[in-house]
């Protein structure tokens, strides 16, 4: 029986550095797993694209002339877009990665990750699952802590299995498989994974879980 072809994954570009764009374009034309849709210098002209093509991911810059990440990605979740958006950020200090996971992002990379790294959080992303590079993981924690966090329980053992998986971008069909759960267990435990860790979602969690020494 002839194997069915690979899924494509297409994308649109948005970052206001043209040699940026150019970059990413030419790596991700090179491998026939991806195609990249188009290009936008800013975030209103990303979430017309976005709109208009109807990629699976939006490469976000986070700070750009004319029109900002953290907007678009709000107006993208806001006009329900299917496209999910994987911020490429350039510096682990950058002060808009917290207001970017709150308006929808599904995950964040420096934009200095290598390619293969690149690659699988591209595919995490298309497969709505979260991606958050350690580095810039740690640079949340400040704005991610809540005085209830503070005092929060520790996790169990299989609570911690969870979110080491969820760290590694798997889904929750997966990590059911993996532990020999239900879908609806990981779920629970999830609840309560964000419940002690004071987190809104899988994003901060893993972000908490690099600070606090859960995850390595």
């Amino acid at each position: 029986m002839a194997q069915e072809p690979a899924r494509v994954i297409t994308l649109v570009v948005v970052d206001d550095h043209p040699v940026v764009r150019d970059g990413l374009r030419g790596m991700f034309d090179s491998d026939p797993d991806f195609r990249v849709l188009g290009e936008a210098s800013n975030g209103v002209e990303g979430v017309e694209m976005a709109v208009r093509l109807d990629p699976d991911v939006v490469l976000m810059d986070l700070r750009m002339p004319g029109g900002g990440g953290v907007a678009a990605i709000a107006e993208l979740a806001g006009r329900g877009a299917r496209s999910k958006v994987l911020v490429l950020t350039t510096y682990d200090t950058d002060s808009d990665t917290l207001p970017a996971i709150e308006a929808g992002a599904t995950g964040y990379l420096l934009k200095d990750a290598p390619r293969d790294e690149l690659f699988t959080a591209v595919r995490a992303a298309a497969d709505g699952r979260t991606v958050l590079s350690p580095a810039v993981a740690s640079r949340l924690i400040s704005r991610v802590r809540t005085p209830a966090a503070a005092g929060s329980e520790a996790l169990s053992g299989r609570e911690r299995e969870v979110l080491e998986l969820v760290a590694k971008g798997t889904s929750n069909r997966e990590i059911a498989a993996e532990l020999f759960i239900s879908e609806a267990t990981v779920k629970t435990h999830l609840t309560h994974v964000f419940a002690k860790l004071g987190a809104k979602d899988r994003a901060a969690a893993v972000a908490i879980g690099y600070d606090r020494g859960i995850l390595g």
